[in-house]
């Protein structure tokens, strides 16, 4: 015999599910908000912008060289990979690994990173955890294990419900992590509310803070722009565009509008 289905009061979708929602989504909305105010500008040298810009206008060489004469795009390329004083060649930069003995800034950024980000999650869930604590308050449209009771059933220990409902804790969680097409349509894509996109960041935090090694890259262009052959796209465009006869009846032959004269 089958167990009977439970049947949750419709009070709970008022006082529970729907604050939860709004709870996550403000304090995401504020968490964005203080995340600009605390964000500190990062402060480029004259050399990293000029490296940068030379990087750059080897790229723009690479794919677009085929659009200027063969004779232009060797001098470039000439003025960049020569293997006696070409730029990439004879420009050696050094590079020191930041670290936050040496800059504080580093420091600074991941207090501020805590405290806008970590401390808001613990805070607002601990006591949604505690408010709303032993509410079940939906259930998923699918079937599933018992291994997913502890991610969709916290505070409620019950060995007998269906893995398939959702505690006021969990929907937290949920919530958490599942309004990010919200935060993107009303704060935009690059916001400081996303929780998930915050997260990655941090998975990858000793990566991301590294700076790029500017030696390495301007090995890669080297190699890229060496491989890269002048194929002039333009060839034959000067007799293809005098063999055409023009139409310059069809160009005058509208007439002037009134009132020119």
């Amino acid at each position: 015999m089958a167990e009977p289905e439970l049947l949750l009061d419709s009070n709970i979708r008022l006082w529970v599910i729907l604050p939860i929602v709004f709870i996550t989504f403000l304090v995401g909305v504020i968490r964005h908000y203080v995340s600009i105010l605390l964000q500190s500008d990062k402060k480029l040298t004259l050399e990293q912008v000029s490296d940068s810009q030379v990087l750059i206008r080897s790229r723009i060489l690479r794919e677009n060289g085929k659009y200027i004469p063969k004779q232009s795009f060797l001098m470039r390329k000439f003025f960049l990979n020569n293997q006696d004083d070409g730029f990439f060649k004879k420009t050696k930069r050094k590079v020191v690994p930041p670290s936050p003995m040496t800059d504080p800034s580093m420091l600074t950024d991941m207090i501020k990173g805590n405290v806008t980000n970590v401390l808001p999650m613990l805070l607002i869930g601990g006591w949604i955890n505690w408010t709303f604590s032993g509410f079940v308050t939906t259930k998923v449209p699918f079937p599933l294990t018992l291994r997913f009771k502890p991610m969709l059933q916290q505070g409620i220990e019950l060995l007998t419900l269906d893995a398939s409902w959702v505690s006021s804790a969990s929907w937290y969680f949920l919530n958490v992590f599942g309004l990010r097409s919200m935060y993107s349509l009303i704060l935009g894509q690059d916001n400081g509310a996303d929780q998930s996109r915050i997260m990655q960041e941090q998975m990858s935090g000793a990566a991301m803070a590294m700076p790029a090694d500017t030696n390495k890259a301007f090995k890669a262009e080297w190699e890229a722009l060496e491989l890269t052959d002048h194929q002039w796209a333009l060839e034959g465009l000067e007799e293809e565009l005098m063999s055409k006869d023009l139409d310059l009846d069809s160009m005058f032959s509208s007439e002037l509008p009134t009132g020119i004269f």
